[in-house]
């Protein structure tokens, strides 16, 4: 429910604040005194888009601020929360408008986007304007109102989660079938890699050993002739050197006893001459290894090419890297082939939901049908009520495919004077006409609305005795569920206001006129009811009227 509005510096109005009740408002006044300014300033924290023409002084930054009662209203505590936004009742939020032009929202002080302010005031408040019912040509909006009829909340919701969790499945559902397309375009040449590198079989560090083996063979006699010349020294020549080192043994073994610390140096000695004879043996085996095959050569050396030309072609430095772009590439053939068993059970899956979601819309779909006679013929007789006597109200109702909202195409169409020809009702009804029909329909969903706060602009235009009279008995009835503000030019509706606002201009001492708003007491109540009567200057008939009215 809003409690209070403030507005500062917008259009023609200084400084206002309106102070609603929790029944029905009615805001009365002249011709060009700014009741539709109002609305206009309370639209900004609707969401709507602001303009900086609207800065009446162009030092100070334009203000209109809400404070409404939140606690009643389901789910507005989550959103908040879900934002990352502080719970207060009652919640404040206002729409500035810098003297740049710059526009900025707040909820409860904290800056947000005009995303989430639409999202937060549309469980708050519900404005209509003339010639601002679009929503009355939309399905979604039709269906809606069947579904808030006929109390399809269980339903729809079912339908809704069905649909969420379809469109859930179906986009995963592409992703991996596009997923699939992009590996398949390579699949092919990803599958010669693989099976190039598989026929190649190297083995770890084989292309570094090789091209080490071929080294070797390369020098082959060079090699033989260093290790022969080395093992001669130690055991062949005419003084070997492994026989010298023994006979040196000799010797000192000769003076241990007259010389003890010798024995430590001729074990030493001892220990050295072991380690040279086995290295000359090493020798000996290193130097019968070495091969010049010719064709082993040729064998090694067309290894080493094709492993060459396997790491120039993948980008490689070494064996191993050959190695991982194998093991990798048998990954990505694999990855396919577990793809086509994830999307065979995903499609499984969506086909079901699908199925689900038939089903669900289906039922929703028979649901609506059922609402609809009951629905129309409420609606003829109300209209009839409202000064529409001539007009019927008829529903379009066809199956379609499952969508957001239903199975189903639903229109609103009417037929004003009794033709035979039915149209949309956008198309065909007047802006006070679709005024009223929204009337009806909201007093027709009136138990079924959540919203706390319904705001109605001059529904009640080109109307007067008693269909200015059955508005009125509507806009009090919902009322009874629902904070209603409504302008009204009729002294039948504004005679059912449980509180009465008067807008007029006042002159400042600058000379410049400036809106204000006030609320009315019964006496001045009963003479501004007269004057919507009878003009500036009512008869004593006229007064009586009004007090009549308004004592009703």
């Amino acid at each position: 429910m809003l409690q209070k509005l403030i507005i500062r510096n917008y259009a023609i109005i200084d400084h206002l604040v309106l102070e609603p009740d929790a029944g029905l408002n009615t805001i009365t006044g002249e011709t060009g005194a700014g009741k539709s300014i109002i609305l206009g300033a309370l639209s900004l924290i609707l969401g709507e888009r602001a303009d900086t023409s609207v800065l009446i002084n162009q030092q100070e930054k334009s203000l209109v601020e809400g404070h409404f009662e939140v606690s009643h209203i389901a789910g507005f505590k989550k959103v908040l929360e879900d934002a990352e936004l502080d719970y207060e009742n009652p919640c404040i939020i206002r729409r500035e408008i810098s003297v740049s032009g710059k526009s900025r929202a707040f909820v409860n002080d904290t800056p947000v986007n005009l995303t989430l302010l639409n999202k937060l005031v549309s469980m708050l408040v519900d404005l209509h304007r003339q010639f601002g019912h679009a929503a009355l040509d939309e399905t979604d909006h039709a269906a809606g109102v069947l579904d808030q009829i006929g109390n399809h909340t269980e339903q729809t919701n079912t339908y809704i989660r069905l649909y969420q969790e379809h469109v859930r499945l179906s986009h995963h559902l592409n992703d991996l079938k596009e997923r699939r397309a992009q590996l398949q375009k390579e699949a092919d040449y990803k599958q010669f890699l693989a099976d190039e590198l598989q026929q190649a079989g190297f083995r770890e560090h084989e292309i570094e050993d090789t091209e080490q083996q071929l080294k070797t063979m390369a020098n082959a006699e060079r090699i033989r002739s260093v290790l022969s010349t080395t093992r001669s020294i130690m055991e062949d020549g005419e003084q070997p050197l492994v026989n010298e080192l023994k006979v040196i043994s000799k010797q000192l073994a000769g003076i241990a006893d007259l010389l003890p610390e010798v024995v430590a140096v001729n074990n030493r000695l001892n220990s050295a001459w072991a380690e040279l004879k086995d290295i000359a043996g090493e020798l000996e085996l290193l130097e019968g290894k070495i091969n010049a095959d010719p064709e082993l050569n040729d064998r090694l050396q067309q290894r080493v090419d094709l492993g060459y030309k396997l790491l120039k072609k993948h980008s490689a430095t070494h064996t191993a890297g050959l190695l991982e772009i194998a093991t990798r590439l048998d990954e990505e053939l694999k990855a396919t082939l577990d793809l086509n068993d994830a999307i065979e059970k995903m499609a499984q899956e969506e086909s079901k939901t699908y199925a689900a979601l038939a089903k669900a819309g289906e039922k929703l779909s028979g649901l609506r049908a059922s609402v609809i006679p009951g629905f129309t013929a409420r609606m003829n007789k109300m209209l009839a009520l409202v000064g529409m006597q001539d007009a019927r109200i008829k529903v379009h109702h066809e199956k379609t495919q499952p969508g957001k909202h239903g199975m189903d195409d639903i229109q609103f169409l009417i037929d004003a004077n009794k033709s035979g020809v039915y149209q949309p009702v956008q198309k065909t009804a007047s802006g006070g006409e679709m005024s009223r029909i929204m009337l009806c329909i909201k007093s027709l969903t009136a138990n079924a609305q959540n919203l706390p706060t319904l705001i109605f602009d001059e529904v009640d235009s080109a109307i007067s005795g008693e269909a200015a009279r059955q508005v009125g008995m509507l806009l009090r009835e919902l009322a009874q569920r629902h904070q209603v503000i409504c302008i009204t030019h009729q002294p039948q509706v504004a005679a059912r206001g449980t509180r009465h606002y008067f807008v007029y201009k006042e002159a400042e001492k600058s000379g410049r006129l400036t809106t204000r708003i006030r609320i009315l007491p019964q006496e001045d109540r009963v003479l501004a009811i007269a004057r919507m009567i009878g003009g500036s200057n009512p008869s004593e008939a006229a007064i009586s009227n009004a007090r009549e009215l308004v004592e009703q």
